[in-house]
């Protein structure tokens, strides 16, 4: 039987869809899309924490935005990739969410403006996040060091850390993927359940691979997904965040077992009740799921 959601939860995922291109099927030329996007009204900005200081800056030749909330100056620093299929988004559609982080952890939050596929295809993105991993190291010697990421940047964050383990660092306290885009084979039973209807589909998902890799080889390398790791064992511990509600749901999951069974610390929390992108919405929705599991990521990158 096909799970409904919640009032509250369906006119957010309606409101959400109506503000969405069609991707993947009646729009596949990145021209159109990045003039959608460009032409739409941006919405009122919320009510967001006050914080010491935030600088756009160079990682090594990447661009990131530094978030400082003042405090401790051992403080823990977080490098954060965000989300949008490798395809979308920016420093700027996730300014908000790594304004909350920062305030509600009290770390030093390094957002990283990688280069976005189909113009910068595999590994581009990749090697941006590393570049700005191990710049982040460098600039804050000493102080813990975690990854995070939502969606394609919770792959990011995932492959970061692998290849962290494998290059000889820099050493990662943590590392959290909020709904990870992490398999390219889109075979999952959450991407039949939850392939239209909910926001995010299973179009718009394949249609982001089809943008990032060159070819089926490139499926097959780990720092395209972690999947594709012979070894999952000796990673940071791991937070990860699931909702019911999306493709994504199994692979996050499937995921987060194979860590814990390579002997990796694992803090699952699957919200049935969610959609795809729910926590980066926190400081605009009145939905629970979302303070609540923005509520203990940033619990678990204070401690």
């Amino acid at each position: 039987m096909t799970r409904v959601p919640r009032p509250d939860v369906r006119a957010l995922i309606d409101a959400c869809t109506a503000a969405f291109p069609p991707l993947g099927t009646a729009m596949t030329d990145i021209r159109e899309v990045r003039a959608f996007f460009d032409a739409r009204t941006a919405p009122e900005p919320p009510r967001l924490p006050a914080l010491d200081r935030v600088t756009d800056t160079d990682a090594h030749g990447v661009p990131v935005r530094v978030y400082e909330p003042g405090g401790a100056p051992d403080a823990p620093v977080v490098v954060f990739f965000h989300g949008g299929g490798m395809v979308l988004c920016s420093l700027d559609s996730h300014d908000g969410f790594c304004r909350e982080l920062a305030a509600g952890t009290g770390a030093t939050v390094v957002s990283v403006d990688y280069r976005l596929a189909p113009e910068h295809p595999f590994p581009a993105a990749f090697e941006d996040a590393y570049t700005a991993l191990r710049w982040a190291a460098d600039a804050h010697p000493g102080r813990p060091l975690s990854v995070a990421g939502d969606s394609a940047g919770g792959n990011l964050a995932a492959v970061t850390a692998l290849l962290a383990r494998d290059r000889g660092g820099p050493a990662l306290t943590a590392q959290h993927l909020y709904y990870p885009m992490l398999d390219p084979a889109a075979d999952t039973a959450s991407y039949t359940e939850n392939a239209l209807g909910y926001f995010v589909t299973a179009d718009h998902l394949r249609w982001y691979w089809e943008q990032y890799l060159t070819g089926p080889a490139d499926a097959l390398d780990p720092r395209a997904t972690p999947f594709a790791a012979r070894d999952l064992a000796g990673l940071p511990p791991a937070f990860v965040v699931t909702a019911g509600f999306d493709p994504l749901r199994d692979e996050g999951r499937r995921y987060a077992e194979l860590l814990a069974a390579a002997g990796v610390p694992v803090e699952h929390h699957g919200y049935d009740e969610a959609f795809h992108g729910f926590m980066t919405m926190s400081a605009q929705v009145a939905i629970p799921e979302a303070r609540d599991a923005c509520a203990k990521a940033f619990t678990a990158l204070r401690n």
